[in-house]
């Protein structure tokens, strides 16, 4: 058992490899830390289910949630990862993606990281803060290569607040 899970962790650190066109250069090389209150294994099916106050750190991304689960590929690969929060907490997610820019955080009831397409979903009361403008809905969906966002107002009733997608814009610096 304890060779699987040091199986997974090294897998988990090679799935996340996957972040460094946008993020820091040293978070690609940076170790996986997880610490979670259980962890739930099965190598045969490729997934870790992490429970209890999950905190996940490479680098200079940093997730936390009340669950985290993460599917690996064929390849060994992480391919998607799965964070919810609970107990009337968001799951959270953050990352700088450059030595110049601000740290990019996004909140949602739940967060996935989609590994091959470079894209993370928020869902559920969605909120991502980037370089000072924040958007806010019922869905968030950033793409971390080209940053750009989508969000999606409450469909059907779901959601909270007048069910609008709220979005503020800071004017940049024209100075530098």
């Amino acid at each position: 058992m304890r060779r699987e899970i040091g199986q997974l962790l090294v897998l988990t650190a090679l799935g996340f490899t996957s972040f460094p066109t946008v993020a820091l250069e040293s978070d690609a090389s940076a170790p996986i830390e997880i610490a979670a209150d259980q962890l739930e294994l099965d190598d045969r099916q490729g997934t870790a289910v992490y429970t209890g106050g999950v905190d996940m750190q490479q680098g200079s991304m940093h997730l936390k949630a009340a669950r985290v689960d993460i599917q690996r590929g064929n390849n060994g690969q992480v391919s998607q990862v799965t964070a919810k929060g609970g107990g009337g907490e968001r799951a959270y997610l953050e990352q700088k993606p450059a030595p110049d820019q601000e740290i990019v955080k996004g909140w949602g009831d739940t967060v996935v990281y989609h590994a091959a397409e470079r894209r993370v979903e928020l869902i559920g009361n969605a909120e991502l803060h980037q370089a000072g403008d924040t958007f806010d809905g019922a869905y968030v969906e950033y793409y971390l290569d080209s940053r750009r966002v989508q969000a999606r107002s409450a469909q059907n009733g779901d959601g909270n607040g007048d069910g609008r997608v709220r979005m503020t814009l800071t004017p940049r610096d024209s100075s530098q």
